[in-house]
């Protein structure tokens, strides 16, 4: 009875889960090499076991728990939401050594991937792992793969298997303009201005304002006016930005991360410098490993460059899980948690990041800010079509002769789009139907080729052009596919907070997979999940169904 009471009044002597593996323990210890364990590292320590060992079994994440000082239960249900961590139960076989991820997302799917994915499954027959995942940021090469961390671009057979083959399992880190060659071309004069100089700060500030730049990430919410409300808050105050660029579609963070660094890297010290930012965090995507090791590199050579005169920088992998686009569910991935989305108010600018105000940002949307800050707002707002300001990077994949980033005026059309920057179609291929926003933002058939492409155009055809993603389908397409292949990816991306999306996206796909389809039904489905959700995956994810109905009735009447 006296050792029960004593129990009650101190839980921290009871055993908590299964007992410890101190041997495992130790191993952790020597492989996490650090003299401080910090609980919002959880997923960088993941990282590093699955990075190591290939998998992570239970005694792993019980040591792990043990280091933390938390519950077993808590390392479990973290690991297990992210896709890239291969959990291992007692008694469960281990999986090969070498993963070789192939993409099934609309772009990569129309180009061939499920057949390359059969195809590899049969020759490697079980000795290594195929996975079909969703997109992995490479669409205009698809059909796209990844050999452990070796992308393959235009991946066929004899590609991936001579890669494997030759156990080619890291990236080329591609040609870019590195610290010194960015200096030469005067980069970090602007912050170096900035930082010493009061009237400079709200002059860049008034710049940013008057260019109208909005958040190119896919919310659109002006940048200018977000560096205000957050200089109004209390300090400590945080940056967080967004690389987690996971919209099927989209890959124009990548394609200037591995071209032009620091541009992105000196407007993010300039939006620290005049919002008043004490440290900032960088959310990178997994699948882009090339760009982690860029920026591992050039990172350290600014803070050597600064010392200790700048924000302290720590850059955070994500770990497969598209929910982790959305800001807040960022910020719990950040704090080392499962990536779910916060219920708001309080909005991020106001409690944030560890309970602290923070800029939110994407990466592109700091980008820009040396250029509007040099040349001047108006050279923004000069460009421009059909009464739209400004310049829009277009992610551009599918049937086109020419897919990847097209910088082009804001308010262009698909066709001018196509025509103009993308090389036409294909041979052989007809233009037949567009994704204006990636997998999220909607289907328009070719007949509406003519609306403006920008923010909110596209709102009264129950669409949006989020981050620029345009894929373009033929008519060697179906939309009906192409939206049941979008609703699977949803369905697999929901993080199962609220029941309308987790259940919606489930029946939806199973509906949507029929040869007949229950319009009725599907509506009612899609106004639910739309309307009820708690994040824009749930509100938006019924948008390429809803276009399927309203615009493709004679698909579905087939």
């Amino acid at each position: 009875m006296e050792i029960k009471s004593k129990l009650k009044k101190n839980k921290k002597l009871r055993q908590r889960g299964r007992k410890v593996n101190f041997e495992i323990r130790e191993q952790l210890i020597k492989l996490l090499d650090t003299a401080l364990y910090r609980r919002d590292h959880l997923i960088e320590y993941l990282h590093i076991i699955q990075d190591t060992k290939g998998h992570i079994n239970e005694d792993y994440m019980m040591a792990l728990a043990d280091l933390l000082d938390i519950s077993q239960t808590e390392v479990y249900e973290v690991a297990t939401f992210y896709h890239h961590f291969d959990i291992i139960k007692e008694n469960q076989n281990i999986p090969p050594s070498l993963t070789v991820r192939v993409c099934d997302s609309v772009t990569c799917e129309i180009n061939g991937a499920n057949e390359l994915a059969q195809n590899l499954e049969d020759y490697f027959k079980g000795t290594i792992r195929i996975q079909k995942v969703p997109c992995i940021g490479r669409c205009q090469h698809a059909p796209a793969a990844v050999v452990k961390f070796n992308p393959i671009d235009n991946a066929d057979f004899k590609k991936v298997k001579q890669a494997v083959n030759a156990k080619k399992y890291f990236p080329t880190i591609p040609d870019y303009i590195d610290i010194n060659e960015y200096i030469k071309k005067d980069g970090y004069l602007l912050y170096e201005k900035v930082k010493n100089n009061e009237t400079e700060k709200e002059r860049v500030l008034q710049e940013l304002e008057n260019s109208n730049l909005r958040g190119l990430g896919g919310a659109g919410f002006p940048a200018g006016k977000k560096w205000r409300i957050l200089k109004e808050q209390l300090a400590p105050r945080l940056l967080a930005v967004n690389i987690d660029e996971g919209e099927p579609g989209t890959f124009k963070d990548r394609f200037y991360l591995e071209s032009d660094p620091h541009r992105f890297f000196e407007g993010m010290l300039i939006a620290s410098e005049v919002v008043g930012i004490d440290k900032i965090y960088i959310y990178l995507r997994d699948e882009y490993a090339a760009v982690r090791d860029i920026m591992a590199i050039e990172l350290k050579k600014i803070t050597e460059k600064y010392k200790n005169s700048i924000p302290q920088i720590e850059l955070r992998r994500g770990a497969g899980a598209y929910i982790c686009g959305e800001e807040s569910a960022m910020i719990e991935s950040i704090e080392g948690k499962k990536g779910m989305p916060r219920l708001r108010p309080p909005f991020v600018a106001q409690v944030g990041l560890f309970g602290r105000p923070t800029l939110e940002h994407n990466m592109e949307t700091l980008y820009w800010v040396r250029d509007i800050s040099e040349k001047g707002a108006d050279w923004f707002t000069s460009h421009g079509r059909n009464d739209r300001k400004g310049l829009r990077s277009f992610s551009v994949s599918g049937r086109v002769k020419n897919p990847g980033v097209h910088l082009a005026p804001a308010g262009i059309t698909v066709k001018e789009l196509i025509d103009e920057y993308a090389g036409g179609m294909i041979e052989g291929h007809r233009f037949y139907a567009y994704f204006p926003g990636g997998a999220s933002g909607g289907i328009l058939p070719a007949s509406m080729s003519d609306i403006p492409l920008d923010f909110d155009t596209l709102n009264e055809y129950d669409c949006f052009i989020g981050s620029a993603a345009i894929i373009i389908l033929s008519d060697q397409d179906t939309v009906m596919k192409a939206a049941s292949t979008t609703m699977s990816f949803f369905k697999h991306e929901s993080c199962g907070k609220c029941t309308p999306c987790r259940v919606g996206t489930s029946k939806a796909t199973k509906l949507m997979s029929q040869k007949k389809w229950d319009v009725e039904l599907l509506n009612d489905l899609a106004t639910v999940m739309s309307d009820s959700s708690i994040c824009g995956l749930g509100q938006a994810a019924s948008n390429p169904l809803k276009s399927v109905i309203k615009y493709f009735p004679e698909e579905i009447k087939k």
